[in-house]
C-alpha cells in the first residue's frame, strides 16, 4: 500500500523485542523483513543507548561547534591525509554540489598507515584523529558513541540477516577489531528560505552497511519512497533513524534495499550524528546466501558511481569525491591511476 497517509512516518523497530520470547521475536524479524525490503530505512527504539549516553555527546559536539572559528579549523581535515578532521561550510560535496553543513569526522582511533608500494591506497583511511584540546570530553563521549553504536548495529545486523532466513552471523568476520566505523557529528547553520538553494546534503546512498541516525528536533531528512517523491522523516525522541547500505543491497542481489535520501537545509541550526556501520577496508563482501535470494531483483547499477569488491575502495573513492580539498592536497596521484582507481569528478 502506499498513499501519503502510510509515509507520515518510517516503519518503526522495537529491538528490544529480540529479548521478550520467540513470538515477539517472530513478529521483530517480520517487521525487520518488511522494512528492509521495501522500505530501506526504519526508526529503531529498544537499542539500549541511553539518555545519559546521548547528552553527553550531544553536549560534547555542541561545545565544540561553539568554539571560536579558528579552534575548530586547526582542526582542519584538510591537514589529514586520512580525512578525519574539521570541515567547514560548504567544503564537503555531494554529487558534486557543495554540502551546507560543517562537521567533524571521527573514526577509529588507530596508527597511520602509509600504504607501501603495491598496497591498495585504501589504507590512507587508517590513522588518527584531531581532537580540540580544549575539549578532552569530546574525545571520550565519541570513542564511547563509536563503540556503544557499533554494539547496537551488531545485534541489529544479526537480527536483519536472521529475518530473511540467513545465518545471522555470516559477515561477522568481515568486522571484529578491524571494522572501520566512522562517525560525524554535523552542524547544519540553518539559512533563509528565500536563498533557493536548499541543499544541506544532497541525494545520495551510503555505501556501507548500516547508518544510524541521531538527529535533533529540526528535521530535514528526506527519503525517497515508493511513489518516487521525497518525504520527510519527522524526528522521534530517543530512535535512530537507519538505513541500509549499498554493500547489503548488493550482497542480496536487491533484495534488501539501499534508499536514495537527502537533507533539506534547514531555515534554523540543526545538529545531527551519523554513525557509518562499516567492515574492515580490506573486506571483500561475499554474496548472501538466504531462501528468498530467488526474489531478488537485481542491483541496480550506476556507471558514474561503480561498486567495487573490496569495501576500502568504495570508502576511498566517496572520499575522494567528497573532499576534493583533501584529495587534491595529499591524494592527487590516485586521480588518474590507471584511469579507473578511484576516480573523480570535480
Amino acid at each position: 500500500m502506499t498513499n501519503t497517509q502510510s509515509y507520515a512516518q518510517l516503519p518503526v523497530i522495537d529491538l528490544s523485542a529480540a529479548d521478550r520470547g520467540p513470538q515477539a521475536r517472530r513478529e521483530l524479524h517480520r517487521q525487520l523483513h518488511a522494512a528492509a525490503h521495501e522500505v530501506g530505512f526504519f526508526q529503531l527504539v529498544g537499542h539500549g543507548v541511553t539518555e545519559a549516553e546521548t547528552e553527553a555527546l550531544q553536549q560534547a559536539m555542541r561545545a565544540f561547534f561553539a568554539l571560536p572559528e579558528p579552534a575548530r579549523l586547526a582542526l582542519d581535515n584538510v591537514n589529514s591525509p586520512h580525512f578525519r578532521g574539521y570541515t567547514r561550510i560548504g567544503d564537503e560535496r555531494t554529487a558534486g554540489a557543495r554540502d551546507w553543513r560543517d562537521q567533524l569526522d571521527i573514526g577509529a582511533e588507530r596508527p597511520a598507515r602509509v600504504p607501501a608500494p603495491g598496497e591498495p591506497p585504501y589504507w590512507w583511511l587508517q590513522g588518527p584523529n584531531q581532537w580540540p584540546a580544549a575539549l578532552p570530553e569530546l574525545r571520550t563521549a565519541a570513542l564511547n558513541w563509536i563503540e556503544r553504536l557499533s554494539s547496537v548495529a551488531e545485534r541489529l545486523l544479526h537480527e536483519l540477516l536472521a529475518s530473511i532466513g540467513a545465518e545471522p552471523r555470516f559477515y561477522d568476520d568481515i568486522f571484529g577489531p578491524e571494522a572501520h566505523p566512522h562517525l560525524k557529528l554535523v552542524r547544519y547553520p540553518g539559512r533563509p528560505a528565500e536563498e533557493g538553494d536548499d541543499q544541506g546534503v544532497g541525494v545520495h546512498k551510503d555505501y556501507g552497511f548500516l547508518t544510524l541516525l541521531l538527529q535533533d528536533e529540526v528535521g530535514g531528512l528526506q527519503v525517497l519512497r515508493g511513489d518516487g517523491l521525497f518525504h520527510d522523516v519527522p524526528p522521534m525522541k530517543g530512535a535512530f533513524v537507519v538505513n541500509l547500505g549499498e554493500l547489503l543491497e548488493v550482497a542480496t542481489n536487491g533484495y534488501l534495499v539501499a534508499t536514495s535520501h537527502r537533507v533539506v537545509s534547514p531555515t534554523t541550526e540543526r545538529y545531527s550524528v551519523p554513525f557509518f556501520y562499516n567492515p574492515r577496508l580490506d573486506a571483500r563482501i561475499a554474496p548472501l546466501p538466504f531462501p528468498y535470494a530467488s526474489d531478488a531483483p537485481g542491483v541496480t547499477a550506476d556507471p558514474a558511481n561503480p561498486l567495487f569488491a573490496e569495501y576500502g575502495r568504495n570508502e576511498l573513492k566517496g572520499k575522494m569525491r567528497a573532499h576534493p580539498l583533501v584529495t587534491a592536497r595529499h591524494h592527487a596521484d590516485l586521480l588518474l591511476r590507471d584511469g579507473r582507481e578511484v576516480a573523480v569528478s570535480r
